[in-house]
């Protein structure tokens, strides 16, 4: 049970994207406006400027679903994950932070931009640039020989083999897919969609 008496009557709540994890915004809740929230499944906050309860997206349309709610351990903050209509913060921007809300996987996304920008910016130097330039039949080729390479190190015991081919693997997929002008997102979201079926 939350304890809204701790901090004066309002906890601190952060509101994340139940899809790609992006903090979209921070605000305040008294106990109508969480109770408001868990019963409509759509976050209303107490607005401390305007001394009410306000639900985001009331006049712009740009509602937050509510998708779960995550009590801390101290019952003196919230975590709603939700999915946004729209833009979350006033000023047209995805997020309060002036973040992008896009689906991130750490140094893989990291890796796809330097990928997209060998390919967009070619550099006779570079060996990713050089695989790009020979075109769908020879990245094609390097994924099909990776794999195989891999197979091969999976039916023995050498464990650094094994993730030195798998990464190997996966490099040359991710070329793959930024020569075919797909993201990794792009396969994630079939997964997620054959995950759904199957349910």
């Amino acid at each position: 049970m939350m304890n809204f008496e701790k901090q004066g009557g309002l906890i601190p709540v952060v509101v994340q994207d139940a899809k790609t994890l992006i903090v979209l915004m921070v605000g305040f809740m008294n106990e109508e406006a969480y109770k408001k929230t868990i019963q409509e499944k759509v976050v209303t906050f107490f607005s401390r400027t305007k001394q009410r309860l306000w639900t985001k997206g009331e006049t712009s349309g740009n509602f937050l679903n509510v998708i779960e709610i995550l009590e801390d351990c101290d019952e003196d903050t919230i975590l709603i994950k939700a999915n946004p209509i729209g833009h979350t913060c006033h000023t047209g921007s995805d997020t309060c932070f002036a973040e992008e809300n896009k689906v991130k996987y750490g140094f893989l996304t990291e890796l796809e931009n330097l990928l997209k920008s060998r390919k967009e910016n070619k550099d006779k130097k570079s060996y990713t640039s050089q695989l790009f330039n020979k075109g769908t039949d020879k990245i094609a080729q390097k994924v099909g020989e990776e794999a195989v390479e891999l197979v091969i190190e999976a039916m023995k015991n050498d464990e650094n083999l094994f993730k030195e081919e798998a990464a190997d693997l996966l490099f040359h997929y991710l070329i793959l897919l930024q020569h075919k002008n797909y993201s990794l997102q792009d396969i994630v979201e079939v997964l997620i969609l054959r995950h759904q079926k199957s349910n």
